[in-house]
């Protein structure tokens, strides 16, 4: 199942304010649960990070990085990634093992992932 995605500010507002979170020099993941059955994600990239074709490239390359271990998070969670300005120096690789491994300090992997 495809994931969706949180749009409106209040999601947000909730998940900062109600989530748990982790923090890794490259990104931040904050989750809460959503009672939803399937799992919603946000993607931020704040002007300080860099202009807006690197911004816009680090989003994709984390919303890839979910897309192929999707299968590997627990479903009826809302995520929120937060790219700090160290993840636009870093590679895909390094994105990947940060995402993958804050995820797991939270709880959200079922499986063991390479």
């Amino acid at each position: 199942m495809r994931y969706r995605t949180l749009t409106k500010n209040k999601e947000f507002s909730r998940i900062y304010a109600r989530g748990k979170s982790y923090v890794h020099p490259n990104l931040v993941l904050y989750v809460a649960k959503n009672r939803l059955g399937y799992t919603r994600i946000g993607l931020t990239a704040t002007k300080k990070v860099g202009h807006a074709v690197q911004r816009n490239r680090l989003r994709r390359q984390l919303r890839e990085i979910y897309r192929l271990h999707e299968t590997s998070f627990a479903r009826g969670y809302d995520l929120v990634v937060v790219a700090r300005s160290r993840a636009i120096g870093a590679d895909y690789a390094a994105l990947e093992h940060a995402y993958l491994s804050l995820a797991a300090r939270l709880g959200l992997l079922t499986q063991n992932t390479p």
